[in-house]
């Protein structure tokens, strides 16, 4: 299956241009890998409603899934996890409960990241953290898992998520 994507990147020092985006053509590069079509990426500040903007402008394009890199930690401006609410209908608590738990065979500091993931329409969307190297960390261990949940999303599989799942021994 062939789905779009989308990669917003938060950060006030990139949208400014006093610091290069890393993260957004990391992700980009690793979606590519999986056979995301990518749409343009969109770069915003560590602004609430332009994230919101941002969000539903992606939902609008009906982009499968939209990645956020940034915004997701205890600085003040780290708005990221609270405008994704704002736009989500659903929430999928378990992506980021799973990139946490990977994450924190890394480093403890996995625990302080606030990312939520959500659905609105037909887009699922997850937020991850501001660094290059963590967004890959905490991306890459819950990917398979998030092509499938596209796949019921999009109606284009089966429902029963056990149906896929080897059996145990």
């Amino acid at each position: 299956m062939n789905y779009t994507a989308l990669i917003i990147t938060v950060s006030d020092r990139c949208y400014s241009g006093q610091r290069e985006d890393l993260s957004g053509p990391a992700l980009a590069a690793c979606l590519e890998k999986e056979g995301f079509s990518l749409l343009p990426p969109v770069l915003v500040p560590d602004e609430r409603e332009q994230i919101q903007a941002a969000l539903e402008a992606a939902c609008e394009a009906d982009a499968a899934l939209v990645l956020t890199t940034g915004g997701t930690g205890f600085a003040p401006r780290d708005v990221t996890p609270e405008a994704t609410l704002a736009v989500c209908e659903k929430l999928v608590p378990g992506i980021p409960e799973a990139m946490r738990a990977a994450s924190m065979q890394i480093t403890s500091r996995a625990m302080l990241s606030r990312a939520v993931a959500g659905i609105r329409g037909r887009t699922l969307m997850i937020n991850l953290p501001g660094s290059p190297r963590a967004a890959l960390e905490n991306l890459e261990p819950v990917l398979p898992a998030i092509l499938h949940g596209l796949r019921m999303l999009r109606g284009e599989g089966p429902a029963d998520c056990a149906a896929l799942q080897p059996q145990e021994t």
